[in-house]
């Protein structure tokens, strides 16, 4: 299976939780074609930064997740139909996986992100922030925790006034607010 979308929606956290769970092999990217096929064979493998992988690892990988007590999630930004590869079997195994898109988070779960992000740090922030921040900040689990933590680094109450003052000094990280809206 493959897990797809874009940066900062969470697809490396999901994937993580889900090979602490079953004890999966957590592999890299290029580095995965260091990892000894012995010790990968009959194990769950999680293949993070899955595109950057070379032909032969991802073909020799797909070929052990197919063994009994074997199991492989590619993570990566784009789905594996629009990687490059030069093999055509490994090809045609690619556009067999399943894909599962993730979006950038929505209002309601970059609210609850953002809820995390302040009661990670014992921060209650005032009334309103969380919808401000929501309004104004890239849609992801990286800028979320961005932002918090120049809040917090402020050592001041989380106020909407402290949120706007932040988000001006920090425009080159966010959005700019959208049309029709105040700061």
């Amino acid at each position: 299976m493959a897990l797809c979308g874009p940066a900062g929606c969470g697809k490396s956290h999901l994937a993580a939780l889900w090979a602490e769970r079953i004890g999966a092999v957590p592999l890299n990217g290029s580095e995965a074609a260091l990892a000894d096929p012995l010790e990968l064979e009959g194990r769950p493998i999680l293949l993070d930064i899955a595109q950057d992988a070379d032909d032969e690892t991802l073909f020799h990988l797909i070929n052990l997740a197919q063994q009994d007590g074997g199991a492989l999630l590619m993570v990566s930004r784009p789905s594996p139909r629009r990687w490059h590869v030069q093999v055509p079997d490994l090809r045609s195994r690619l556009d067999a996986v399943r894909v599962v898109a993730m979006e950038a988070p929505d209002d309601a779960v970059l609210s609850a992100i953002l809820a995390a992000r302040f009661a990670e740090r014992s921060i209650t922030p005032g009334d309103g922030v969380i919808d401000y921040l929501v309004q104004r900040i890239d849609r992801s689990a990286e800028a979320a925790a961005a932002i918090v933590a120049r809040l917090d680094a402020e050592h001041r109450p989380v106020t909407r006034a402290l949120a706007r003052q932040v988000l001006g000094a920090s425009a080159d990280l966010f959005e700019e607010p959208s049309e029709g809206l105040q700061p």
